[in-house]
């Protein structure tokens, strides 16, 4: 049984809609709490028993190289200190039996564009592909339960979810029967269908695992002047050749390409850190007995100071965060 030992994660785009934090730092590089978004995706590729991780980059992504590469300085000054723990964490950013390949995308010309740039890495072997932009809050988390699937059926697997229709110009689109438990038998994907065209509520998220056979359908390409290499062509043109699965994940996805689902996922996964969750809960809870608008020196709420001393405690482990 072939195995799925590589993982492609395309970080070549431009982070646009993140101006100006993105002008000299990679989008991927972007903080949920105390890790970047892209560790978040290596974790989960990681523990679904990836061992090759292959980063499609592009100018001004040398952070990401860097944040995976070993840093002898930090090691060494964490070590003389006596933080264990904390050197425990920084050597955990690439376990030792992981290897990080770095491949360039001349120009962002699109996710189908960025895959086809891992072909010579990846060569004859099935391969799974992971969007840092969508963090995705799972046990098992999602690519987990992807190659589980993947090892039962031996075929090409897109993950989806739920959407509102009117949202359907922001997703790849599914349109399949029922399979199995979770998985739907696709028939159709589409690429940011106008709602009233969707063929489904069934929308593509930032987890595949692909077979090798996506490259030739990737090659064959031939988006207009502009147009972006999609990878929903290349797999609808799959589709002729052979099964293509849709499988609805379990978990809870942040798009982390918008700001809004970026300071969401903040939020979620600070209540979720052992280190700030209590403090960070009760400054939550505190901010929101407060009124909206401060009267005081017309100062937002969240500056205001407390009136009674019950609030003062309650709020007081709140400084300890910023």
């Amino acid at each position: 049984m072939i195995k799925v030992r590589k993982a492609v994660f395309p970080v070549a785009g431009l982070g646009t809609r993140f101006l100006p934090a993105t002008k000299a730092s990679p989008k991927e590089m972007l903080p949920v709490v105390d890790k970047p978004l892209i560790q978040y995706a290596v974790e989960e590729a990681v523990a679904a028993g990836i061992t090759e991780l292959i980063f499609v980059t592009g100018r001004g992504k040398r952070a990401i190289e860097d944040h995976f590469d070993k840093s002898y300085e930090i090691e060494r000054e964490l070590q003389a200190r006596g933080k264990a723990a904390l050197l425990e964490t920084v050597q955990g950013i690439k376990p030792a039996h992981v290897e990080c390949i770095f491949v360039r995308q001349p120009e962002p010309l699109g996710l189908g564009h960025a895959v086809l740039c891992a072909q010579k890495i990846i060569g004859d072997e099935p391969f799974a592909v992971l969007l840092a932009d969508d963090l995705i809050a799972a046990d098992p988390p999602v690519l987990t339960q992807m190659l589980a699937r993947f090892d039962h059926y031996h075929c090409s697997l897109v993950a989806v979810e739920e959407i509102e229709r009117e949202h359907s110009r922001s997703y790849g689109v599914v349109m399949g029967r029922p399979w199995d438990e979770h998985v739907f038998r696709v028939s159709r994907i589409v690429e940011k269908p106008e709602p009233a065209n969707a063929p489904s509520t069934l929308g593509v998220v930032g987890r595949y695992v692909l077979m090798p056979g996506v490259f030739d359908h990737l090659r064959r390409l031939r988006p207009a002047p502009g147009e972006e290499w999609q990878l929903s062509d290349a797999i609808q043109s799959m589709l002729a050749d052979e099964q293509v699965l849709a499988y609805r994940y379990s978990g809870h996805r942040f798009d982390c390409g918008s700001k809004l689902g970026y300071l969401q996922a903040t939020v979620d996964y600070a209540l979720r850190h052992p280190e700030v969750r209590e403090a960070f809960g009760a400054w939550l809870r505190a901010r929101e007995r407060r009124e909206a608008p401060c009267e005081q020196e017309g100062m937002p709420a969240c500056f205001a100071s407390a009136e009674d001393d019950d609030e003062r405690a309650t709020l007081a482990p709140a400084a300890a965060i910023s």
